[in-house]
């Protein structure tokens, strides 16, 4: 039984307590051993980074932080999140505490099917060739199942196309396409692996050469959705109307529909949520990216992959918002079992499918774009971006630890976020210390500095 099924992700204050807090409180949530804990502080030691790809050095590491208040198809989620950008953590986590006004998020997928491709050059009779295939179907299928442990979880070779390019740069080919069903794996090698082992069949039907056999990364067989519904009385603010925020928030996803140049950013900061996830949990970020980029343009424009809309619900105005794009991920198979700390992401999680992940990470995508919207169409983006970015600026002058957020507070209260400005204070403050008796701890500077974070979580 799973026990996190009565617990709550909204963890009120959260980004306002110590690290240490955090870390105490997130091991109790999610029932992290020590082990766990460990991994979280270490991450990935060198010898494991040497096995996982060539020529290692060394290793890079993000920071990984936890989205709060997540409520999907009826459960609580805290999100792991690898990301280097200030304010993503918080936008996310404040978007879904306003869809918990509405009941969060429901999502839902289709089957997890990849494709396949297996290019075919110098084709004499390409009709001819089509019926061959065809015919021929069963059989394809049957060579194409070589994962046992994907059929023994119910996935394996669904369906042959073939497709007919007859004016390309390189003269006519055929494409045959091999439709997997991957079930728990993002299927990236057994779908290649399928490929592979068909090629020399469709090279005898068709009489010509087969040259490339891999996956598309356009992966439109495999698509998740979310969307949230949520009173326009949860954007009330003082001196913002709540149904004059989502009007504008409308207007503003109106804009990144029409325009492929707003389209570009907008949908950027829908991939600020779901790469983060998908990089904590060891998935393969930048398939997410090419696959969600050109379904955008599947219609032969780059548009915007969420849409918003005002609405009429209960006789009260709501915002209603929904995101749908293909999105492949697992939870077996590569980075996802082999990286220390992609595992302890999935424990956090809680998710038990690939399914169930892919809906979850779009949820985040949902929010992240609502987060940026609300707060572009309100206050500006910047106001909560830069008080994010300041501690950055605190860190690249040099300031340690204890003085961070003392630094970026002066910062942010001056309104001069450059480094320069860091370098002053700091130099002042070094200046206070040495004229202090004592050791020039963090006491001696006058205790705990003010914590300057994101948004309410």
């Amino acid at each position: 039984m799973d026990t996190r099924a009565e617990r709550t992700s909204r963890l009120q204050g959260f980004y306002r307590m110590s690290l240490e807090e955090r870390v105490a409180l997130l091991a109790q949530w999610a029932e992290l051993e020590s082990a766990d804990l460990r991994v979280l502080e270490e991450s990935l030691s060198l010898a494991q980074a040497d096995k996982m790809i060539e020529n290692v050095v060394g290793r890079h590491a993000l920071p990984l932080g936890i989205a709060t208040n997540f409520t999907v198809n009826g459960r609580d989620y805290l999100v792991p999140m690898a990301i280097e950008e200030p304010s993503v953590v918080a936008a996310a986590s404040h978007a879904a505490r306003l869809a918990r006004e509405g009941g969060g998020f429901r999502a839902g997928s289709t089957d997890p099917v990849m494709i396949a491709q297996i290019q075919l050059l110098d084709v004499p009779d390409p009709q001819a060739a089509e019926k061959a295939i065809r015919d021929r179907r069963e059989e394809l299928l049957a060579r194409a199942n070589t994962s046992p442990s994907m059929a023994r979880q119910g996935g394996g070779p669904r369906d042959i196309q073939v497709r007919h390019l007859p004016d390309t740069p390189a003269g006519p080919m055929t494409v045959v396409h091999l439709l997997m069903d991957c079930r728990d794996a993002m299927g990236a090698n057994a779908v290649n692996t399928a490929a592979e082992a068909i090629a020399p069949v469709l090279e005898a039907l068709s009489g010509g050469r087969a040259l490339l056999r891999i996956l598309s990364n356009l992966s439109d067989r495999r698509r998740s959705w979310a969307e949230v519904t949520i009173p326009a009385r949860a954007f009330q603010r003082s001196g913002q109307d709540g149904l004059s925020v989502i009007r504008d928030i409308a207007a503003a996803n109106a804009w990144a529909v029409a325009d492929p140049y707003r389209a570009a950013t907008h949908n950027k900061g829908i991939f600020n949520g779901i790469d983060a996830v998908l990089l904590a949990t060891g998935n393969d970020w930048r398939a997410a990216e090419a696959g969600g980029h050109a379904y955008a343009a599947r219609d032969g424009r780059y548009r915007a992959l969420t849409q918003w809309q005002v609405v009429e619900q209960g006789g009260e105005p709501h915002l209603h918002g929904r995101l749908e794009m293909p999105l492949a991920v697992g939870i077996v198979g590569g980075a996802t079992q082999v990286h220390p700390t992609a595992q302890v992401a999935r424990k956090i999680l809680g998710v038990s499918s690939a399914q169930e992940l892919a809906q979850v990470c779009v949820a985040v995508g949902l929010a992240q774009n609502l987060g940026a919207l609300r707060a572009l169409v309100s206050e500006g983006i910047q106001q909560g971006h830069m008080r994010l970015h300041a501690r950055q600026v605190a860190i690249a002058a040099g300031a340690p630890p204890s003085l961070v957020d003392r630094i970026a507070g002066q910062l942010v209260q001056e309104g001069q976020i450059r480094l320069e400005r860091a370098q002053e204070l700091l130099a002042a403050q070094d200046e206070t210390t040495a004229a202090v008796p004592g050791d020039g701890s963090a006491e001696g500077r006058g205790g705990q500095a003010t914590r300057s974070g994101g948004p309410p979580g």
